[in-house]
């Protein structure tokens, strides 16, 4: 039997070339790998995490919990669906590629899917491992499911399947427990690098790092890593140059070897061989897994496309998901090609699209589409899926341009902080979108000059905070002894008072807020769950501590009422009511480390998702210079040519409506009746309890600002007004237009 070291040593050649001594090793007794079998107790050191993941939330898939709703009839699943999602549900067997863009219900087409399947009988729930990117997905995927009142599929991230049955048939083909997970290559590489007289600081060892990982997850070995990035044009890190990056992957190879170690992409690259050279397994994972979906599909690599195609064993029960529009992470592997080339794979292929988009405005839709409109064929315009809104329309896009980046950060604070004071939008539902997480400074300053509490997304995790961890193992040990009789939320906010928690927030904000905050977001996910369950199941402490587990598994976190701070990629899968995306100048988008023209396209790409993020306010805006009194040599991004308006202070003409007899606007408005319709507004909205823009779009009140109507006939030409906000708001409106004239 092979040593750790020399299984790992092999496993260098990477999965397409053949490790003989593993079809060496006799086969096990074959056995079901199944949803009950748990992996070997062996030694996996800093990957207990990954496995915690996959145990975890098998744990919850498979075990309906008190609030899991009975399941539905396949005409009652089926009727939740628009028709081109009812077509993904009802497209059961064979290859089917579903293209859907951002907003278009994508997962709940592929859920409903599962679900259909498992009650027509065309799925073993056991039988169907659907397979994402990130754990938030596949958790999310999960819960869909259980509200469907579907248990027992499987829904992971790659890794998480990947590791999951490498630790089963570990023991069986090599024997012993498998190598401790390295979870960071930093230190690895830094020792590869030293070992072969090559200066590093931390930013070098940070992007060698990247370029390993790209190298693995592209099957790209150190002999051929030269050739390939010249056949791809990829350059090699600042500083270093092809030969020198290809000596350091075979260092860090060494290096690995020797410690005994492996990487991520080593779980996937050792369970692909173990499938490729060693039929038994292979056929019992294949008799246990038949059909399999795939999310995100823009996103994978050929590492992951090797090892799927070894899942499948030639059989074709593929669904696959995905948008080349939301192509972001070509720079570590990804490539949209498996996408793009699917039909040419399996000519006999099912290709549905998914166009209608339920999450933006048609503001906000016309604008993301007018961005990939014009990267033109080489960038994939051709490709792009032309979304049709499916919601009211809502308010203009904003464009702002600032004299510096301090000016900027402290007039987005100031337009977020009045969307929250005017009760347009909570705090949790604002999102700051930028390129690069240096860029989060100046925001985080200036939303806490402006009071306005923030979270930033990628700092410190949720589940990672003392506090929450502190109130996790009250609440723990509370579950064992809670009281049926009592409320949920009010047992668990009597736990939490003894971590601190209190029904005030603290005055002042840092810190002691911050901590705060966190325990809030455990007190409103309890009343969450309180609120869902049904009368006859109520929620309890466990059922709580249960999803807490779950989320902290998935990195799922409770909402933090609070702003989000992220980056664009941070805020992919991700959506708000109101977007800021800053920073649109040359340089930052795209970003000046795009030389290529593919990277260009894929900064375009980029700016798309966070256009799409946003579901009724987007705001986009860059500064002219860096600093306060610097030079203004700063240009818009290229990606806005002619969509983003010229100098504002010449008037200029735009049709507020083509329907005859409305105005024409030149954007002058008054900007003090502006401000006195939102909150007259305001006070409708409060009144009535609904959203305030279903009283009045800002458009509207915009027009009604610049056109000051002195009657009902004037009023009326208005777009946005018609006979019912008449009678309704027009004798308010009107007063509201004539005290502003002085009248």
């Amino acid at each position: 039997m092979p040593s750790e070291s020399s299984w790992v040593r092999s496993l260098r050649q990477y999965p397409h070339q053949v490790v003989e001594y593993i079809s060496t090793v006799p086969a096990a007794g074959t056995g079901e790998v199944a949803s009950d079998i748990a992996p070997p107790s062996g030694r996996v050191g800093s990957c207990q995490w990954l496995l915690r993941e996959s145990q975890t939330m098998l744990t919850q898939t498979n075990s309906a919990g008190p609030d899991a709703p009975g399941p539905r009839t396949p005409d009652a699943i089926l009727s939740a669906l628009d028709p081109e999602q009812r077509e993904v549900a009802l497209a059961l067997t064979g290859p089917v590629v579903v293209l859907a863009g951002a907003g278009t219900g994508k997962t709940r087409a592929i859920t409903h899917r599962i679900a259909y399947g498992v009650r027509v009988g065309a799925y073993k729930p056991t039988g169907l491992l659907a397979v994402t990117f990130t754990a938030r997905a596949a958790g999310e995927m999960r819960t869909r499911l259980r509200q469907l009142g579907v248990q027992g599929v499987q829904a992971r991230t790659f890794h998480a399947a990947a590791l999951r049955q490498l630790s089963y048939f570990w023991p069986r083909v090599v024997g012993g427990a498998p190598p401790r997970l390295q979870e960071h290559k930093a230190q690895l590489v830094a020792e590869a690098a030293r070992r072969l007289g090559l200066s590093v600081d931390r930013v070098a060892v940070r992007d060698l790092s990247s370029e390993v990982e790209w190298a693995k997850v592209s099957l790209v070995t150190a002999d051929d890593y030269e050739k390939a990035t010249a056949l791809t044009g990829r350059p090699a890190p600042s500083g270093y140059d092809t030969q020198e990056v290809s000596r350091l992957i075979a260092a860090y190879e060494d290096v690995k070897t020797e410690r005994g170690v492996i990487d991520f992409e080593d779980v996937l690259l050792m369970l692909a061989d173990m499938l490729n050279s060693h039929p038994a397994v292979a056929d019992e994972v294949r008799s246990q897994y038949r059909h399999f979906v795939v999310d995100e599909y823009q996103d994978v690599s050929p590492l992951q496309q090797f090892l799927l195609d070894q899942w499948l064993g030639g059989r074709k029960e593929l669904c696959v998901v995905g948008d080349p529009s939301q192509t972001i992470y070509s720079f570590t592997g990804a490539t949209p090609r498996h996408l793009l080339e699917f039909r040419r794979t399996y000519p006999d292929a099912q290709e549905i699209r998914l166009v209608r988009d339920y999450r933006s405005t048609p503001q906000v839709v016309h604008l993301g589409n007018s961005v990939l409109r014009r990267a033109g064929r080489d960038g994939g315009a051709h490709q792009a899926l032309e979304l049709v809104a499916q919601r009211e329309p809502g308010p203009p896009v904003a464009f702002q341009a600032y004299d510096d980046d301090e000016a900027e950060a402290k007039g987005v604070a100031t337009r977020a902080a009045r969307l929250i004071t005017s009760g347009t939008v909570r705090p949790s539902e604002i999102a700051v979108l930028y390129r690069t997480n240096a860029q989060s400074e100046a925001f985080e300053a200036a939303f806490a000059d402006a009071g306005v509490g923030y979270q930033v997304r990628g700092g410190e995790r949720f589940f990672q905070r003392k506090e929450v961890r502190d109130a996790l193992v009250l609440l723990r040990g509370a579950a064992r002894s809670a009281d049926p009789q009592l409320a949920m939320p009010d047992q668990v906010r009597d736990i939490l008072a003894a971590a601190g928690w209190a029904d005030q927030a603290p005055a002042a904000r840092g810190a002691a807020r911050e901590r705060w905050d966190a325990m809030q977001a455990l007190v409103t996910l309890a009343d969450d769950l309180a609120a869902s369950a049904p009368p006859d199941a109520p929620a309890t402490v466990a059922g709580l501590v249960a999803e807490l587990d779950e989320r902290a598994a998935a990195q799922h976190a409770p909402t933090v009422e609070g702003v989000t701070l992220a980056s664009l990629h941070a805020a992919k899968g991700l959506e708000w009511d109101a977007v800021f995306l800053a920073g649109m100048s040359e340089g930052l988008m795209p970003i000046s480390l795009a030389e290529t023209d593919a990277a260009v396209h894929e900064e375009r790409r980029l700016l798309y998702v966070g256009i799409t993020r946003a579901r009724v306010h987007l705001e986009l805006s860059y500064a002219r210079s860096r600093n306060p009194g610097g030079r203004a040599t700063r240009k818009r991004t290229r990606f806005l040519d002619g969509l983003w308006p010229e100098d504002r202070r010449a008037p200029r003409t735009r049709t507020a409506s083509r329907s005859p007899g409305h105005v024409e606007l030149t954007d002058e408005r008054d900007v003090a009746l502006y401000e006195a319709l939102r909150d007259w507004r305001l006070e409708v909205a409060r009144e009535t309890d609904k959203p305030a823009y279903t009283v009045l779009t800002d458009s509207t009140l915009a027009a009604i600002a610049e056109t000051r109507p002195s009657g009902t006939a004037e009023l009326a030409r208005v777009n946005g007004i018609g006979p019912a906000k008449i009678d309704r708001y027009g004798a308010t409106i009107l007063a509201i237009v004539a005290a502003a004239r002085g009248l």
